[in-house]
Parts: structure tokens; C-alpha cells; sequence
């Protein structure tokens, strides 16, 4: 039999979602455990474009999820700000943009509280030197860039905090379910395959995209929409501020900041599984295209590489119906299991964006709270996860690190990342997963695409482990890690890319022979992205 364990209140994933519920239950006082198949952000919460929402790209169609993304913008500031770069952001109406759009759209920030100044065109090329000399309108809105990786970091150190427990790599076998009511879950342990039973008053699906799945394990049916975004990140910083096209929500229409890059994004299409998707050529001939439209230069850059996620959202249309996604709102939803289909012990959260989660997950646990009868006030809304004065991690503040002596051995040249780092985030995170490093670090994540610094990190990984890893183990970890970086290099191999590519395959292959280790596998057999 395998072990037995008891909880208030189990949150199921670990994205944004998952965290801020199990961070909302953990802070009022509940027995909390969050549960994720993967690493932190595995799923959407990672696989976005970097933005924190003012809410202004709504205001016309969805004004409530406008009105939500305005108000938690300057909570998430304040709670976390070393995680968010203040860059702000404009809307710009180019001279072929609809300009019936411009008024709903100043009087829909306006309703929804967001400050939106207009600024005459030239003062925004004077921002923004590559913005193209077609602009007919601009406006100034409080946009910002988020890195999730470190949000999500910060979210979880405050449940452990708080006294709550957060198992990674725990797979969901099963939902335990008796005489109608969910009573816990069978976990499998993804390192041994281990079996643990975690009963619970409540259960939180937190499982985003995978909602629906996770509810049919109780009989119930969540209609997910999964809405496929694809972005490119290219080589630069290309902009200063987040730019918006001032038109009706559509593909490549948002330009963001994010680092030392520039993400240019998104393509939204429904896909039947969240699990598998391809990006199609197209879609990055289009995102290139739009960006060109803002920034004329744009194509003499270099496009690092292309990925996707997947949108989370709630379709509450009628079975048979299906609805296009870029139309479903980006709002969330809160539903009550027993009262929409009769299963007692069970809320799913679905919806939603990045920008919302503390929201959602608030509006979650005040109705945890009624079910247990024991409701308790929401804190997180004032409970910074850092201090006041913490500062956005920028790529000079590394620079600076390094630059005393003796200098600290580089692991990865491109991000900055020391030796001393890397054993440090091993030795706290005690994972065998080197792909955790890079959302962990950044390890990997600049020009070179992991070309030099893999192979150092992995070595890193299994320096000194006792016992000695089998060899099987240290192969595929690092096979596994170039093979999640290269995933999305394939459709915009062109030009240096391409020469960057057949340098990086060199290494690993001519010099490493790491396509004869018995553990690799084509690419195109890895479960969550398959390039075209």
C-alpha cells in the first residue's frame, strides 16, 4: 500500500495558478500541499511572452478581464519587484490601423482605471528610434515586463514561508474519489515511480490548460480551450517599452522587452492537445512581418528561436459549439464542483492571465473557505514576498559581480552564469533535472542556445554525487536539456542562426559524439513541442 498522507487543502499545478492558491490557502492558516507534474512554470506560466498586462489590450472587448489586469498590475509591483521591470509600454495606431478604435479604446481605459496618456508621435519615435514614421496615434499605458521564472520562485518560497510543502515532479495518478465527494490523490513520484496517497478536505485544479483533464478524473467536464500562442525571441533589446498595435487584439501584434532580448508575439490557435503542437512556418513568416510593421529594421536582427504555449481558456459554451479562441475571454472562472455538477470537495480555477493570478487564486480560497466552513482573510494582496527596495535582476548587475578579483569561473559566457551559482542552485533544488538551471538561471537562454555551456553544466551536475550516477542518467540529462533548447530553433533557421546551429551540432556531435550516446532520441519525439 503506499503511504498515506492528510491535508486541508491540495492544489493541483504549479504555474502561476497552482502557486498563488497554495501561497492565498498556506498564508490564512490552512494545512497546504501544491503538487506539479514538472518544474515550476513547466507549463504556460513559462512558456509566455513576458508581459505584465495594464489591462489596455481589453478594454474594447473584455473589459472585465481589463479591469482585473489594472488592478492586480500595481499589487504585483509592490508584492514582487525584482521580478518586474517598470518599462512601461504604448499603444500605437500605425496610418493602416482602423481609427474608429482609438475613442472605445481611450474611453474603455478610462472605465477600467487604466492611466492612458497620448503622446504625440514624434515624442514616441524620440522614445523609441526604430518605431516606424507611419504612427498616426500613440499612447502611453503602465505595461511592464515580468520574468515568470523568478515570480514563480518568489511565490514559492512564500508557501514554504507560510508553512505549506510544494512537490515537484509529482504526477497526478489518480483523484480519490468516495460516495460522491473527492477526498484526495494518488501521486506518482516521477524520480522512482513511488506512489504516495495524500488525502485532503479540499482540492484545488490549478492544472490550467490541463484542467480539463484533471476535473474528468471526478467526472466532471471543464471546457479548456487550449489557444496555442507562438512567439519569436530575437537577439536584441530592440525596444525600450513594450509596443501594442492599437487595433482590435490580433497575431504579432505586441513587441515586449524582456532581458537582453525583444519577444515578438503572438499567433492564437486552438489546439485539441496542450501536450503536442507544432509551430508552423507561417507563423513565424508572420510574427517577422508584423514586426517589420513597427520596427522597419526589424528583419535585420536575429531571430534566437521560436516556442509556444498554450492559453488556458474557459469555454463556456454548450458541448457541439466550439468558439474560435482569440474571441473566448481571457477572465477567469471560479467553479464549485458541487454545485455545477453535484462532486463535493473539488474547485477548478481556469482562465485567466499571468497578470491575474493572485486574483484568481484569492477568489479560490475565499471559496475554499466556505466549503471548509472555516473562512479566514486573504493577506496576500499585502504580504510582499521581498523587500521594498529589491531591485530588478538586470544582465550588468552579473557583469558587476564578476568584474572583481579573482574572477569567478563563467559557466555560461552569454547569461553570465558563475560555477558558484550553478553548484549553489543544485545543491538547494537537490534535482537531477539540468533543464531546471535554466529557468532557475538563465542558463542557456542567450545566443548561443546552450552551444558551450551544457556540456560544462552538466559535468557540474554530477561532479562528486555519491553514489557515482549511472552513465545512462548523466547522458540523458543533458541530451534531454540541448533537446528542450533546440526544440524551437528549427523554424527560423536561416542565416547566422543557421551558421550558430551547425557550430552548436558540431560541438556536440563531432566533438562530444553525443547523437551516439544510447540514450538519444529525435526531437521530434519530445511530448510537448514538435517543430515543423
Amino acid at each position: 500500500m503506499p503511504p498515506t498522507l492528510s491535508t486541508e487543502i491540495l492544489v493541483i499545478g504549479g504555474g502561476a495558478t497552482g502557486l498563488g492558491a497554495a501561497w492565498d490557502a498556506a498564508l490564512r492558516g490552512y494545512k497546504t500541499l501544491l503538487v506539479e507534474k514538472g518544474d515550476l512554470t513547466h507549463g504556460t506560466s513559462g512558456r509566455y511572452h513576458g508581459l505584465l498586462h495594464s489591462g489596455a489590450r481589453y478594454v474594447v472587448r473584455d473589459p472585465q478581464s481589463a479591469a482585473d489586469c489594472a488592478k492586480e498590475n500595481g499589487r504585483l509591483r509592490r508584492l514582487m519587484p525584482s521580478a518586474i521591470e517598470d518599462t512601461g509600454g504604448y499603444f500605437v495606431a500605425l496610418d493602416e490601423d482602423p481609427p474608429g478604435y482609438v475613442e472605445p479604446f481611450v474611453k474603455g481605459c478610462a472605465a477600467a482605471g487604466i492611466a492612458a496618456a497620448e503622446v504625440s508621435p514624434a515624442e514616441a519615435r524620440r522614445a523609441e528610434p526604430l518605431l516606424t514614421d507611419r504612427l498616426a496615434r500613440a499612447f502611453h499605458v503602465p505595461d511592464a515586463a515580468c520574468d515568470s521564472f523568478d515570480a514563480a520562485h518568489l511565490v514559492s518560497n512564500g508557501i514554504t514561508a507560510a508553512g505549506g510543502e510544494v512537490w515537484l515532479r509529482h504526477r497526478l495518478a489518480r483523484l480519490l474519489v468516495e460516495g460522491g465527494r473527492v477526498v484526495g490523490a494518488e501521486l506518482e513520484r516521477a524520480s522512482d515511480g513511488e506512489r504516495r496517497t495524500v488525502l485532503a478536505d479540499l482540492v484545488l485544479n490549478c492544472a490550467g490548460a490541463w484542467a480539463g483533464q484533471v476535473a474528468a478524473r471526478a467526472g466532471c467536464e471543464v471546457r479548456v480551450t487550449a489557444g496555442k500562442g507562438t512567439m519569436v525571441a530575437m537577439n536584441y533589446r530592440l525596444v525600450n517599452r513594450v509596443l501594442n498595435r492599437l487595433k482590435p487584439p490580433s497575431d504579432g501584434d505586441i513587441l515586449v522587452p524582456v532581458g537582453t532580448v525583444a519577444v515578438i508575439g503572438t499567433t492564437d490557435i486552438k489546439v485539441e492537445n496542450p501536450d503536442q503542437y507544432a509551430i508552423e512556418p507561417w507563423e513565424i513568416e508572420l510574427l517577422m512581418a508584423e514586426g517589420a510593421k513597427l520596427l522597419p529594421r526589424f528583419r535585420e536582427f536575429r531571430a534566437l528561436r521560436a516556442w509556444a504555449g498554450v492559453r488556458p481558456l474557459y469555454d463556456a459554451s454548450k458541448a457541439g459549439q466550439p468558439a474560435e479562441s482569440r474571441l473566448l475571454t481571457r477572465a477567469h472562472a471560479v467553479l464549485d464542483h458541487a454545485a455545477r455538477d453535484g462532486v463535493e470537495g473539488l474547485i477548478s480555477v481556469v482562465g485567466g492571465k499571468f497578470t491575474t493570478f493572485r486574483l484568481m487564486a484569492e477568489e479560490a480560497v475565499d471559496l475554499a473557505g466556505v466549503k471548509l466552513g472555516t473562512q479566514r482573510a486573504c493577506a496576500t494582496a499585502n504580504t510582499p514576498l521581498e523587500p521594498a527596495a529589491t531591485r530588478h535582476h538586470v544582465l550588468r548587475g552579473r557583469l558587476a559581480a564578476s568584474e572583481v578579483y579573482p574572477r569567478p569561473a563563467l559557466v555560461c559566457e552569454c547569461e553570465l552564469v558563475t560555477r558558484e551559482e550553478v553548484t549553489g542552485a543544485l545543491t538547494r533544488s537537490q534535482s537531477p533535472v539540468l533543464n531546471d538551471l535554466r529557468r532557475d538561471l538563465r542558463l542557456g537562454m542567450g545566443p548561443c542556445q546552450a552551444g558551450f555551456c551544457a556540456g560544462r553544466a552538466a559535468a557540474l551536475m554530477h561532479a562528486g554525487r555519491e553514489p557515482e550516477p549511472p552513465v545512462a542518467e548523466s547522458n540523458s540529462t543533458l541530451l534531454e536539456f540541448l533537446q528542450e533548447r533546440w526544440k524551437g530553433l528549427r523554424p527560423v533557421m536561416w542565416g547566422a542562426n543557421l551558421r550558430q546551429m551547425e557550430l552548436d551540432l558540431n560541438i556536440y556531435r563531432n566533438l562530444l559524439g553525443a547523437d551516439r550516446l544510447p540514450t538519444a532520441r529525435p526531437p521530434e519525439t519530445y511530448p510537448t513541442e514538435k517543430t515543423a
